[in-house]
């Protein structure tokens, strides 16, 4: 395959597809989510290999709590799971792992787990892969808010900062404050919607939607669609 001529610092991923996966072949829905962790584990690779820096992947929105209870449940057990699986493969690699989304609605066990992947894996540098879990942008705009408010109405000698407060500054209380804004967020299934996800760092995201179930994207759907990005003009608003 052709070189990648402009490789994105951070892809990120909007995961779709897996029921409908799973009833094409008549199989439940937790089989679809199963198969998309073997996806999960090949666009890590090939993040990797492209020399991508940070791998970020909507796995659970806020609104998904509204789901079946069994398939909530399911989702819920896969995570701690792949977790324990695959943190030999992360150490091994240099994979740093992070969670990020309202984790107070996660139950202590699975929390318990998270932190415990997230320390034995802080110091690696290869690749940082963050899964975003009970997570919506408009949540994490309001927490952010709520977050600056309660620092200002403790240290009243800062109330200035209220009107001045700009947008770099502001980002920073965002979940991902220590985190590049995406580059590139790609979307499977052939939805076309960002499904209140990273409503602001995904501000002048380059968007890539295909067809493909989330399944059934690999390590070639993923080369794929880096090599889209790389022939994207990014402007960001200025003329070239």
């Amino acid at each position: 395959m052709e070189n990648i001529a402009r490789v994105p610092v951070h892809v990120s991923i909007i995961m779709d597809g897996n029921g409908r996966w799973a009833r094409e072949r008549g199989l439940e829905r937790a089989a679809g989510h199963i198969e998309g962790v073997e996806s999960v584990r090949a666009c890590t690779e090939a993040a990797v290999e492209c020399g991508v820096k940070y791998l970020s992947l909507y796995a659970f929105s806020e609104e998904n709590w509204g789901r079946p209870e069994d398939e909530v449940n399911a989702l819920m057990g896969l995570m701690f799971k792949s977790m324990l699986a695959e943190l030999s493969n992360f150490l091994e690699n240099g994979i740093r792992f992070v969670v990020l989304g309202n984790r107070s609605r996660l139950s202590a066990e699975l929390n318990s787990t998270i932190d415990s992947c997230m320390e034995k894996t802080r110091d690696n540098d290869v690749l940082t892969l963050i899964v975003f879990l009970s997570y919506s942008g408009k949540w994490d705009i309001l927490q952010a808010a709520k977050r600056f408010a309660a620092e200002v109405a403790a240290d009243p000698s800062r109330a200035g900062e209220l009107m001045s407060i700009g947008t770099e500054e502001f980002g920073r209380y965002l979940v991902t404050g220590d985190i590049p804004d995406p580059d590139l967020i790609i979307r499977t299934s052939g939805e076309m919607r960002l499904s209140n996800y990273l409503l602001w760092q995904g501000a002048y995201s380059e968007l890539l939607f295909c067809d493909t179930l989330w399944p059934d994207f690999r390590k070639d759907e993923f080369r794929s669609a880096l090599m889209t990005y790389s022939k994207r003009d990014r402007r960001y608003g200025k003329v070239k």
